[in-house]
This record gives C-alpha cells, structure tokens and sequence, in this order.
C-alpha cells in the first residue's frame, strides 16, 4: 500500500526510488564514515500491472539520476526523498514522497472510454521502528507510511490517501557486496483512493461495464524482493520482483477489477561518478538502506 509532474518524469522518479533502494542498501559501514552525498546515473526496465486488478501492463526503459544524500534533516534514500522530523536509535519519523506510473485508459481494455489514470505523487508522515537487531547485518523492521495522494493530470487533483503497515527484514554481505530485503505489506485506500481506480460513473456504464460506486478498504496486500550486488566501487546491478494480492480487496466486485493477483518488476544498473569529500554526520538510522 509512497507540483506538476509530466508522466515521464513520474515514472523517472518511481524508478530513481528503486535505484536508491538498491545503491543505499549497498553501504554497511557507520553513516558518519560515508560522503554526505553522491551523483550518478542509472538506467533500468519495469513492468507493473495497469492500476491494481488490472490485466494489462505498463512497461519502461529509463534512464535517470542516481542521486544519494545523507543531510541530518532531508535524506534522498531507499523510500525516495524524506525530510526526518524526528530519530533515535530504535525510531524515526518523517515526511516521505513516492510515486506511481500513469496508465492510458486506450490501452487497457476494461477502461476504454474512461478518463486515463495520470501519475500519482504520495506524500505524508511515516514512523519506522527497529524492531530487532539480529547481528551480522541483520534486521527486522517495521514501517507505517500515512500519504496524501494527489493525481497530476491535466492540473493536480486530490485522490485521497493511503496507508501501508510494513514489516521488512534487511540482510547484506560484507563490505556492502550484496543487499537483500524481504518485505510484507497491506495498502489500505479511503474511498477517494479506492473510486480513483474502481468506480464506474453512470455516464461510463456500458453494457459489458455496469455502473459501480467504490468504497474504502483493502487494496491490497503486498510480498517483496529487492536486491543489488556491487560490480566496484562505482557500479552496482539491482533488481526486484514483487507479488500483488487482490483477492480480498474491498472493491473486487468493480467490472475494473478483473485479475486477483499481479506481479511487478525490474532490474537495473547504478553508475556513480561523483562524491562528496564532506562526510554525513548523521548517526546510524533505523533504515539501514540509507546508510
């Protein structure tokens, strides 16, 4: 269950998230040891469903900043760009940005003839909390992000919110060689969120497609894989695959929703060529991808 944004730049800025993830994750060693920030590029593929429950795709090649910073208030990390309001060593809280790619209604059979779903910019507090420390960087977490969730479409329109418990176990390799995170999540929707992808209007009703009005409730539940390996000091290779269920959503009775699973993912290549001679000040966070 993550301003006038052009639907390519909202697709470059779900997909510098992921590259962040996996670059982030990638370093080991106490904050304060590494560059307060680093600039790259990267590039990589993705393929995620339509909108949830949908049968078609959205698919894309990108090619885009790599971009780290590790500031004591504003953190460019794993989960896209924060400013940190609070933190201590079991507990941090900020304000997070996400996104979410665009989906034109021609290319998706159930929805021809609706208004296309434009990309999403997700903002608001998220409190995450070290749960255990298993040793040999090891971790289990968990993560509460409460988001705004605004549409950029023909001019910003307010689509409701959302809120996604997460519990995620961190693991990686000496050095910083290899990265792996396991996570688990449920996205629950307010009714705007939820009308947004579900419901049907009247003057959109066809024979095949009945009118349907959309209630709040579980969008869906979420299993996730992200990882990365280090090539050298200045290249990296990630990827990461993540199931969807739908099939206890809150709106599954919608003619939109038309499939109880999905499957996202991607892979890609980090290029950093530029680092800071300051080092973070920061202390050791609760996320360790943003170390």
């Amino acid at each position: 269950m993550t301003i006038r944004l052009k639907a390519a730049i909202c697709a470059a800025c779900s997909s510098l998230t992921l590259a962040l993830a996996s670059d982030a994750a990638a370093q080991s060693s106490p904050e304060r040891a590494l560059p307060l920030w680093e600039i790259g590029l990267a590039g990589g593929a993705l393929s995620t469903p339509s909108y949830p429950g949908a049968d078609e795709r959205e698919s894309r090649v990108l090619v885009f900043p790599n971009i780290v910073y590790r500031g004591e208030v504003l953190r460019v990390d794993r989960s896209g760009i924060a400013a940190r309001l609070f933190r201590s060593s079991r507990a941090e809280l900020d304000i997070g940005f996400a996104g979410a790619l665009p989906s034109d209604s021609d290319d998706v059979d159930e929805r021809a003839g609706m208004p296309d779903l434009g990309p999403l910019l997700e903002f608001g507090p998220r409190l995450k909390v070290l749960l255990a420390d298993l040793g040999g960087k090891r971790r289990l977490r968990a993560e509460f992000p409460l988001r705004a969730v605004i549409e950029a479409r023909s001019g910003l329109h307010r689509r409701g919110a959302s809120f996604e418990p997460r519990l995620a176990y961190d693991m990686a390799g000496e050095r910083g060689l290899w990265t792996l995170e396991a996570n688990l999540s449920a996205v629950l929707g307010d009714r705007r969120l939820n009308r947004h992808f579900y419901e049907v209007a009247p003057q959109y009703a066809t024979p095949t497609r009945p009118a349907y009005a959309a209630g709040a409730g579980l969008l869906m539940m979420r299993l996730g894989l992200f990882g990365s390996r280090r090539i050298d000091e200045d290249m990296r290779v990630f990827g990461y695959l993540r199931y969807e269920s739908y099939r206890n959503a809150a709106n599954r009775g919608s003619p939109l929703h038309v499939k109880d699973s999905g499957v996202s993912g991607g892979v890609g290549v980090m290029w950093t060529f530029k680092r800071s001679s300051r080092r973070a000040s920061g202390v050791e966070t609760v996320d360790p991808a943003i170390q």
